[in-house]
């Protein structure tokens, strides 16, 4: 579901997710990071010049006006965020926003520094994040969650490197994996790297909606310079 806010001047639009009970989650977001259980996951805009040193107690504000309640994910980016683009493989999900005004190499040499990256940015709310949410249908053991992340990144380079933009990513990416609460009877997935049944399904679904936004990216940019 997109909602909107006018915020400084700004009409910014976020994506809410409400799963339902029974789930969990690995995310980096600065809100509600790490492996739990999870009620929402929201992603977030904000403005290009985003200045609050305080981004999580922005998003649980965001959360609140929202009415999102329990436990959740929340994420921010200055990419438009009602430009999701959704993709899905054989049961698996994808919802990506991409922004790349900042492309950055993971493994950049010492010192190296982004021209648009301001250390008070490092939190996740800098411009141009690329956020990922991915939802699975069925229970991930815990490797299996950290293994998912890995593939699902993979993937999102790979389809940043095939729709011509040279790097790994950006500096403040995001990621949130949603699956199934692991049964009492222990019956969960062990592996979701890329060459098995469910990580290849990941791979596949996350590399189709990050290359879509990238190149809706791009198109943006040229569609900007033309005006």
């Amino acid at each position: 579901m997109t909602r909107w806010r006018v915020e400084d001047g700004a009409r910014l639009a976020a994506t809410v997710w409400r799963p339902g009970p029974g789930l969990r989650a690995i995310s980096s977001a600065l809100l509600g990071g790490g492996i739990g259980p999870v009620d929402w996951v929201l992603n977030a805009q904000v403005p290009g010049g985003y200045a609050r040193l305080d981004p999580r107690e922005h998003l649980r504000e965001l959360a609140a006006g929202y009415g999102l309640l329990g436990r959740g994910v929340g994420m921010m980016t200055a990419a438009p965020v009602d430009r999701t683009v959704q993709a899905s493989d054989e049961g698996v999900t994808v919802a990506a926003t991409v922004g790349l005004r900042v492309p950055t190499w993971a493994a950049a040499p010492p010192g190296a520094a982004d021209p648009e990256l301001a250390p008070a940015r490092l939190d996740g709310a800098a411009p141009g994040t690329v956020n990922i949410v991915v939802a699975v249908p069925v229970p991930l053991g815990d490797a299996a969650l950290v293994n998912a992340v890995i593939t699902a990144t993979e993937a999102k380079t790979q389809a940043l490197l095939e729709a011509g933009y040279a790097c790994t990513g950006t500096a403040s990416d995001a990621i949130c994996v949603a699956a199934p609460m692991v049964p009492d009877s222990g019956a969960e997935e062990p592996f979701a790297g890329p060459r098995s049944t469910w990580g290849a399904r990941i791979a596949r679904a996350v590399h189709a909606a990050v290359r879509a936004g990238a190149v809706d990216y791009t198109a943006r940019l040229r569609g900007r310079s033309a005006d």
